[in-house]
């Protein structure tokens, strides 16, 4: 459990491009950062509802297929790891996650609407929905 978390945390948060080089950071490519974006936000669910969570193998199996992505794309490993130790790409991800909830009548801090929100996702199979599931 606590492999899949910190794997999620890292490669959600954890991709952009090196200023080194000409590639955009991964947040302006949106094949990689939309789905990272979904997972992050299903994530931020599943740890705080107590009535949801994960669908560990389909997460893991998307993080991976997003890295090795991101790799055919020309972004190194370390590239990678650069990101997730970004304070700056954790804090626009979570700017972007409470916009994205608070458009739907969601609150990341408040737990009822979060779950509810949760539910509503899983009952769609979203693209957020799809990582979660009702315990």
């Amino acid at each position: 459990m606590r492999y899949v978390t910190i794997l999620t945390v890292a490669l959600f948060l954890g991709i952009t491009g090196g200023a080194a080089d000409a590639k955009r950071p991964i947040r302006e490519v949106p094949e990689l950062y939309e789905p990272l974006f979904y997972i992050a936000v299903a994530n931020e669910i599943r740890k705080k509802c107590p009535s949801i969570s994960e669908r560990r193998v389909k997460g893991i199996t998307a993080l991976w297929t997003l890295r090795n992505r991101a790799n055919a794309l020309g972004y190194s490993d370390k590239e990678i790891e650069a990101f997730y130790d970004s304070e700056a790409e954790r804090a626009r991800m979570a700017e972007r996650g409470e916009a994205y909830l608070a458009q739907f009548g969601a609150d990341r801090n408040d737990i009822e609407s979060l779950c509810a929100f949760g539910r509503a996702e899983i009952e769609r199979n979203s693209a957020i929905g799809v990582y979660l599931k009702e315990n």
